[in-house]
């Protein structure tokens, strides 16, 4: 073997070495980016996935939000309902419109109390007793506070049934 044989040997040598590099480094680089579609792929997934989810919540919270919102008007009319008749009733009051009494027993010692007859009758009726006015007014603001807390625990127990669907 000549020099000249060497040397065309080892070229070709070489040049295969440098061939199968090459076809290795191509097949490398089709499997990285096979690996990167994938990769790829599912990372929209996820994203839709997570998207997904996220419009369920925010549909959600909104159709929270609605029943809250829903709950809080009629709560609110109905204390402005509650609120109206009871000025109306302290008005009342005030013009001497209306006054409160008190049933009394018939046998209790309270000789000195004026009983209220009906118009044009006998005395068989409930024996009643006149309020001061100043005692009905405590009474209608006793019985307001009252209605006042019923309507915000009503609204308090709407709140989390409401939470808890």
């Amino acid at each position: 073997m000549n020099r000249v044989q060497f040397g065309l040997y080892a070229l070709l040598v070489v040049l295969c070495a440098t061939l199968a590099w090459q076809v290795q480094a191509w097949r490398y680089g089709g499997q990285l980016a096979q690996q990167a579609q994938r990769h790829e792929q599912q990372l929209r997934e996820q994203a839709l996935l997570i998207n997904r989810q996220l419009l369920a919540e925010r549909d959600q919270r909104l159709g929270l939000e609605q029943r809250l919102h829903d709950s809080e008007s009629r709560h609110f009319q109905e204390l402005a309902d509650v609120q109206q008749t009871q000025v109306r009733l302290r008005d009342r009051l005030a013009t001497a419109d209306l006054r409160l009494s008190v049933l009394v027993e018939r046998d209790a010692a309270c000789a000195g109390v004026p009983a209220t007859a009906a118009p044009g009758g006998m005395d068989h009726g409930p024996v009643r007793a006149r309020l001061d006015p100043a005692h009905a007014r405590r009474i209608i603001a006793i019985s307001d506070d009252g209605d006042r807390g019923l309507i915000a625990l009503r609204a308090c127990q709407d709140y989390i049934r409401g939470l808890q669907h």
